[in-house]
């Protein structure tokens, strides 16, 4: 196949849009979604020398993706201990947590805007001997410079909506190109398996989602053990990785809840932490007593609300609430990964919008493991219940973790497609 026309004016356009990018970093910068000084990594420009020996380059978007990489990486590492791994991302919170969990063998950088000459600079510098991209982030210049080297690709994990099928089928035959560009395309599931193929990828595989098979969350035990004395036998329960809008859900519904149960306290996770100060101020101002994680505020008994705005905590709290809700289901975001969740025996609540993780929501409402509500007096009410019977959330839970046990073996799949295209370690680029 020939580049197409349309992707030959996107390359034009975009090597002429050097001002332009400049312009959305310095935004993107007083709005706290950069780091000042990892800015020229989003250039190309590299923080640290490419390690000798085979090195094998990840995408991952944000965080989900980013985390479920690492039992990924683990995997490879004891089938090939030669390998190292340069782990890519473009968000400021998967940049703080590959910090903190990365294996030694394995490096972070910012992605690169795709730039032609930025994408130049990053590959020319660290020289893959192989690119993984998770899901379904496709950068044109970047994937088109990697194979112009001869950089093998995979597009792993890959996930594909109906509403992405439809809108991309519009730049049909460009995007037909980008695809027959990987190696190989290990899809999520059946559904989006056979859409990449309607718009032209050939060789596709369904493994399964890596996310299933994600590390425990992790947990600070002396966190844990100075919540659990500072909440005492308090009822509490948990908004997990909310999104805008479902903070004021739980904040009416905790003060309904109150009263019944007036030393009621409801944990908030929000996804994004940076909004912790509005949310704060939202919910004091609607009458709610809040005490914010990120201000070092604690809960006492006067609390209604505490907020954890923080990073990477969110295993705590789930080993700490009894019942937890999944946010991003309420709004039409689609939801987050309930697995995390039931393998920390948390019985589950969520919205009508799980069609981020539709295969394990329906495994765990089929399996009595969830109860799935359509709006806010459904959540409301399911609580209440809840809240009232300690035994039925137990089953619950209990039902979750097996559900949870079940879904899992897909990184060893994925890992068994990839180790015959990975080079031998003689053959690295960098040797």
């Amino acid at each position: 196949m020939r580049e197409t026309f349309g992707l030959s004016l996107y390359r034009h356009l975009t090597s002429v849009s050097g001002p332009l990018l400049d312009v959305l970093l310095r935004r993107r910068l007083v709005q706290g979604k950069e780091d000042a000084e990892r800015l020229p990594e989003r250039r190309g420009v590299a923080a640290s020398p490419r390690p000798g020996g085979a090195l094998v380059w990840m995408h991952c978007a944000s965080v989900g993706e980013s985390l479920s990489v690492l039992p990924l990486i683990d995997t490879l590492t004891r089938e090939r201990p030669d390998l190292h791994f340069l782990i890519t991302s473009g968000t400021l919170t998967s940049a703080r947590l590959m910090g903190e969990r990365l294996p030694a063998n394995a490096i972070h950088q910012f992605i690169p805007l795709d730039h032609p000459d930025y994408c130049a600079r990053f590959l020319d510098h660290w020289q893959p001997d192989f690119g993984l991209i998770i899901e379904s982030e496709l950068w044109p210049n970047l994937i088109l410079g990697a194979r112009a080297r001869s950089i093998p690709l995979v597009l792993a994990n890959a996930r594909l909506s109906e509403k992405s099928f439809h809108s991309w089928q519009r730049a049909r035959r460009s995007i037909g190109f980008l695809l027959t560009r990987f190696e190989l395309i290990l899809a999520q599931d059946l559904h989006s398996a056979e859409r990449f193929r309607a718009l032209g990828a050939v060789d596709v595989s369904v493994p399964g989602n890596l996310k299933y098979d994600a590390n425990p969350l992790p947990v600070d035990d002396g966190a844990l053990a100075t919540l659990r004395e500072q909440t005492g036998e308090r009822p509490l329960w948990l908004a997990a990785s909310t999104h805008e809008g479902e903070e004021a859900v739980a904040g009416r519904i905790h003060a309904r809840l109150k009263t019944i149960w007036p030393d009621l306290l409801t944990l908030i996770v929000p996804r994004h932490p940076a909004r912790g100060d509005a949310i704060a101020k939202a919910l004091r101002t609607s009458g709610l007593s809040v005490a914010q994680r990120s201000q070092d505020e604690v809960p006492d008994a006067a609390t209604d609300i505490y907020l954890a705005d923080t990073l990477g905590e969110i295993g705590l709290f789930y080993r700490l609430a009894p019942i937890a809700f999944i946010g991003g289901s309420l709004t039409e975001t689609g939801g987050h990964n309930p697995l995390e969740a039931v393998r920390l025996e948390t019985a589950l609540l969520f919205g009508p919008h799980m069609f981020n993780f539709a295969e394990p929501a329906a495994d765990l409402l089929n399996a009595g493991a969830a109860i799935q509500v359509e709006n806010e007096d459904a959540l409301g009410v399911a609580l209440e219940r809840w809240l009232a019977d300690a035994d039925a959330v137990a089953d619950v839970a209990a039902q979750g973790k097996i559900v949870g046990e079940t879904m899992t073996g897909v990184t060893t799949r994925v890992c068994d497609m990839l180790i015959p295209l990975l080079p031998p370690a003689k053959s690295a680029r960098n040797a």
